[in-house]
């Protein structure tokens, strides 16, 4: 019976996409417990802001936020850990086993490919590390920003270099330089395809870290975000790429289960980052940059809201929300902090539906 599945191709992609988001699940919620006794141990807490980007006292933040200090951060290590890991058993580890047990089913779970997921794992880990030293000098209270952390603009440059990398390397190794607009067609836009590529990434991973406010907030959305893409993928044919991102998605099931409201510990930068940096990268790599910020329409919200609050505040001296990003203001309005997360989730959902059904059957 199992041998009859392993010759249907299209059975094998399923199982193989569902079976990887299941074995990176498993593992995230196994060494959960051993990164969360570390993170406990060592006291590797956040530390909650004071004053915002000008100087001025965040009165609302500290008011709803200041029981959480403390709590453990770089939660996100887990997610892109558990994914590492997991990628490279698939293309070194799966194949030996099935060579002693002779199952070959084991064998095709690989999904190392360097056509669809060495790029968007690069990000991951790379963005993942430097994330990481952030995290690790906020909390230390390390560096020349004040109450440690690296600055805003180092942290832009450095992701901006990654971004850069992945945008040559599609644009001069493969060769891409199209836009593709559902239900309207392919559009050549040449050496356009650079700076377009670096602003999905670096919107994609900024949005993230803002949206990264509230226990469960920014974990929800980007499983949402990334199992949606993991539909995407498979639609293109994309298995390894699709496998990858069912890879994130069952790790941040994982993390998730920790990180509901009361978290036991945040995602940080180091997941944040990381993961909405991969996430830009994955619907470059599908061409589905329309089905990306409508699926990621919480980011759209949770950034223009800072942009808009920000921009008003120099301009005019005065705020247009009671607190930036929106998940602050209604938190400032009364909101329960589980309300606003329960409902992003909700608004995430029919957004992602929306952007899967326009990124498969755009395509056509």
């Amino acid at each position: 019976m199992i041998s009859q599945f392993q010759n249907i191709p299209e059975v094998v992609n399923i199982f193989k996409v569902l079976l990887t988001a299941v074995i990176t699940f498993g593992f995230a919620f196994l060494i959960t417990p051993i990164w969360t006794n570390i993170l406990y141990k060592y006291k590797i807490g956040i530390k909650i802001k004071k004053t915002d980007v000008s100087g001025k006292k965040l009165s609302i933040v500290n008011k709803f936020h200041a029981k959480k200090e403390g709590t453990p951060t770089m939660g996100g290590v887990l997610i892109w850990f558990s994914v590492l890991v997991i990628i490279i058993a698939s293309g070194y580890i799966f194949p030996w086993i099935a060579s002693l047990t002779d199952t070959n089913f084991i064998a095709r779970l690989d999904f190392l490919s360097r056509s669809q997921t060495w790029l968007p794992l690069f990000a991951l880990v790379s963005a993942g590390i430097l994330g990481l030293f952030d995290d690790i000098m906020s909390v230390k209270g390390w560096g020349s920003n004040k109450g440690g952390g690296m600055r805003f603009a180092m942290r832009f440059w450095w992701l901006f270099a990654i971004a850069f990398l992945g945008a040559w390397w599609f644009y001069s190794k493969l060769g891409w330089d199209q836009l593709h607009i559902p239900a309207v067609g392919d559009f050549i836009i040449g050496f356009w395809y650079i700076p377009l590529f670096i602003f999905i990434i670096i919107f994609s991973a900024f949005s993230s870290n803002e949206t990264d406010g509230l226990d469960g907030l920014n974990g929800g959305v980007l499983l949402i975000a990334f199992a949606s893409f993991s539909m995407i993928s498979f639609s293109q044919n994309h298995i390894d790429l699709a496998a990858f991102c069912a890879a994130i998605a069952g790790a941040l099931l994982a993390f998730l289960w920790f990180n509901i409201p009361p978290a036991r510990f945040f995602m940080g930068d180091t997941g944040a980052v990381s993961l909405g940096a991969t996430l830009g990268v994955v619907a470059m790599l599908n061409n589905a940059i329309v089905p990306f910020f409508i699926i990621v329409a919480v980011y759209i919200l949770e950034s223009g809201s800072a942009a808009i609050q920000l921009t008003s505040k120099k301009l005019f001296g005065r705020k247009i929300f009671l607190a930036a990003p929106i998940h602050h203001h209604f938190e400032a309005k009364g909101w329960p902090e589980s309300k606003i997360v329960m409902r992003a989730w909700i608004f995430s959902v029919v957004m992602a539906i929306i952007g899967v059904i326009i990124g498969i059957i755009g395509m056509d």
